[in-house]
C-alpha cells in the first residue's frame, strides 16, 4: 500500500512533537538504544561475520532495530546501521576493528575524492533499505502502532571528518587544516557528501522511515565561520530538498558540541527538531532555539549507566527544562555499553510518569 507522506501522524507521539505539539509526558527514545548493553543484541552480533555484515543483513538489522522496542516500548525505533555506511556505499574503504573503531583510508587529495563513486550508491544501500521496510512492517505486525521509525545518516561534515582522518581523532586537526588550506577540495567533498546524503535519506523515507535524523557528532570542533559553511549550509540544503519531496516528514539535526551555535542551526536550517548534547544546558538551549523547533535531549548517558539518585536527578532536570514546548526525551549522546538494561526501564518509567 502506498504510504501517504503529506500527513503528519498525530497518533504517533514522536511525530506529533516534531510537528510542534507540546506533548506531556514527552515521547522518549534513546540514541544507541539498540546495542551492546542488551544481551539479545550481543547474541545477534556474535553470529554475524563482522559489523558491516550485520548492517547489510536485513533480517538481522531489522531484528536489532526492534529489540529495544519490545523490551522498553520506546516511542521511536531507529534504523540499525552506521553513519559510515554512506562512504562505504560510495566505494570508500571501511573496516571496524575491535578496540579501535572505524578505519578508513585517509582522503587528503583530489585523487582520493575522484575515487568516490556516487553511481554505486543505489545498489550498495539496497540491503539497508530492505532493513527499513522490514523494521516498519515489524512494528506494525507486533502492534507497536504508536512507535515511529527514524531513518538516519551522518551529516556531511562528520562523515568527512572520518574520511579525512582515516578514523576517529581527538581534535580532527587534519580535517580542519584541509578546510583552511584547500577550501576548494574540502568544499567539493562536502558537496558530494551532501548530495549523496540527500539521496540516501530520501530512499530511506521512500522505504518507510517516518522521520530522519542527521548526526553531526563533531560539528563543535569548527570555528563559527566554518560551522556556518560546513554544518549549517549542508543541513539547510538537505532539509530543503527533502521537504520538497516529503513535506510532512520531520528532520532532526544533531550538531553535537555546537554550544552557542545551536540557535543559528535551529533558525537557519529548517529542521523540525534539534538534538542537544550532554554538555549543553537544556534551559539555555530552549532560550536559543525558536519555539517551533522541538528540542531533543539531553540526559548524560553516564547518569543512566550509574542509575539511582543520579538518574532520578538527571531525568527530573531534563524534564523540567523541556516542559511547555515541543520536546523529545533522549540522551545527550548514545547509551554506553555497560548500562544495565533495568536502568533504561527505570528511565522510561520516570518519563512516562511525569506529572
Amino acid at each position: 500500500m502506498e504510504i501517504d507522506r503529506t500527513v503528519v501522524r498525530q497518533d504517533k507521539p514522536l511525530l506529533a512533537a516534531l510537528g510542534g505539539a507540546a506533548i506531556w509526558p514527552p515521547p522518549v527514545w534513546l540514541m544507541r538504544q539498540a546495542g551492546r548493553y542488551l544481551p539479545e543484541y550481543r547474541a545477534i552480533r556474535a553470529g554475524a561475520a563482522d559489523f558491516i555484515a550485520l548492517c547489510t543483513s536485513p533480517d538481522l538489522a531489522a531484528e536489532v532495530t526492534l529489540q529495544p522496542i519490545r523490551r522498553f516500548g520506546f516511542d521511536a525505533a531507529i534504523l540499525f546501521s552506521d553513519i559510515l555506511m554512506l562512504p562505504w556505499a560510495l566505494g570508500h574503504g571501511l573496516a571496524f576493528r575491535e578496540g579501535e573503531g572505524p578505519v578508513l583510508p585517509p582522503l587528503r587529495d583530489a585523487a582520493g575524492l575522484a575515487r568516490l563513486d556516487p553511481s554505486r550508491l543505489t545498489g550498495a544501500i539496497t540491503p539497508i533499505l530492505e532493513t527499513v521496510r522490514r523494521a516498519r512492517a515489524g512494528l506494525a505486525a507486533e502492534g507497536f502502532d504508536r512507535t515511529a521509525l527514524i531513518g538516519f545518516a551522518g551529516a556531511p561534515f562528520t562523515v568527512a571528518c572520518y574520511m579525512i582522518e582515516g578514523g576517529g581523532s581527538k581534535d580532527f586537526a587534519a580535517t580542519r587544516t584541509l578546510a583552511y588550506a584547500d577550501p576548494a577540495l574540502f568544499g567539493a567533498l562536502i558537496d558530494l557528501l551532501t548530495e549523496a546524503t540527500i539521496a540516501y535519506l530520501a530512499a530511506q523515507v521512500a522505504a518507510g522511515a517516518e522521520a530522519v535524523m542527521l548526526f553531526d557528532s563533531w560539528a563543535g570542533v569548527l570555528a563559527p565561520d566554518l560551522f556556518r559553511a560546513h554544518v549549517v549550509a549542508p543541513l539547510r540544503r538537505i532539509v530543503a530538498t527533502l521537504k520538497t519531496r516529503f513535506p510532512a516528514v520531520p528532520v532532526i539535526g544533531f550538531p553535537r558540541m555546537a554550544g552557542m551555535m545551536l540557535g543559528v542551526c535551529a533558525r537557519d536550517t529548517g529542521v523540525d527538531g534539534l538534538g542537544v548534547d550532554t554538555a549543553a544546558d537544556l534551559a539555555v538551549a530552549a532560550a536559543l532555539v525558536p519555539a517551533r523547533v522541538a528540542l531533543q535531549g539531553n540526559l548524560d548517558p553516564l547518569a543512566l549507566a550509574v542509575g539511582g539518585p543520579a538518574l532520578a536527578r538527571g531525568v527530573e532536570t531534563v524534564l523540567r527544562a523541556g516542559r511547555g514546548r515541543p520536546f523529545v526525551f533522549n540522551l545527550g549522546h548514545g547509551v554506553v555499553p555497560h548500562t544495565p538494561p533495568e536502568h533504561v526501564a527505570e528511565l522510561v518509567r520516570r518519563v512516562r510518569a511525569a506529572g
